[in-house]
């Protein structure tokens, strides 16, 4: 039993940390599956938020060099996040987290299934940044409200005229920021107790191994390859989403 724990436990954080390494998200979706079975939902998440930032320094790490070359683009997103995620949190009090969550499943999909059925994936060329800050206000609520600031963000930068190095400028910072926003939070109400860490001890170093993994492939990925990575992403966070909050 206790090995079977501990298997599920570095799974978890073996498929979180690659994901995170390859696609700049997607922690939450492919770990809290394993770790749901063997513990409290709680201290699921708390590992799961923990772990996401820890992977997801190494992926800033990798794409410095695009966000020191246009860092206003990445505030755009960034400050109106950092707004909506107090909004979001405070929105727990009257929306229903799993009914939030289904519906993003489901436009997830739609999105998904749409644009892998194009030959080719439009592009938006032009500056939007009334739009951007817009994307990132949402994203902030939807990460406070229910730990998924990067489902529209992701939507919205799979579209846009960038490279890789660019959309992952705009997409790991943002998560790592609004996701350390809500590991704080949790900290502050006793989240992390000495279980809970012993557990991180393990599930961290086999997520930033993993995370390697996935950002050499990444590196080897041409821009539209990853654009096209992003839509598949979407489809199948959508499905995780939908299955999860139905069973």
């Amino acid at each position: 039993m206790i090995s079977s724990f501990y298997l599920f436990l570095a799974l978890g954080a073996a498929c979180g940390g690659f994901v995170n390494g390859l696609a700049g998200f997607g922690t939450a979706l492919f770990a809290l599956g394993f770790w749901l079975h063997i513990m409290p939902p709680v201290q699921a998440v708390a590992i799961t938020l923990a772990v996401s930032i820890t992977t997801g320094a190494q992926g800033v790490w990798v794409v410095r060099k695009a966000i020191r070359a246009n860092p206003r683009r990445l505030l755009w997103f960034l400050l109106p996040g950092i707004c909506g995620v107090p909004i979001g949190v405070a929105s727990l009090s009257y929306l229903d987290a799993s009914i939030l969550k289904l519906v993003i499943g489901v436009i997830s999909i739609v999105y998904g299934l749409f644009f892998l059925a194009q030959r080719s994936l439009p592009r938006v060329t032009r500056s939007m940044p009334v739009a951007d800050a817009l994307v990132g206000f949402i994203s902030g609520i939807f990460g406070g409200a229910a730990s998924l600031s990067g489902a529209l963000m992701m939507m919205w930068n799979a579209v846009r005229d960038w490279q890789k190095a660019e959309i992952r400028a705009v997409l790991q910072p943002f998560n790592f920021v609004v996701l350390s926003c809500g590991t704080a939070m949790l900290a502050v109400n006793g989240a992390y107790d000495i279980q809970t860490l012993s557990y991180l001890a393990l599930a961290i170093p086999v997520a930033l191994i993993s995370a390697q993994l996935g950002i050499a492939l990444f590196r080897r990925m041409q821009s539209d390859a990853f654009r096209r990575l992003l839509i598949v992403m979407m489809l199948i966070s959508g499905c995780v989403l939908v299955i999860r909050n139905l069973a």
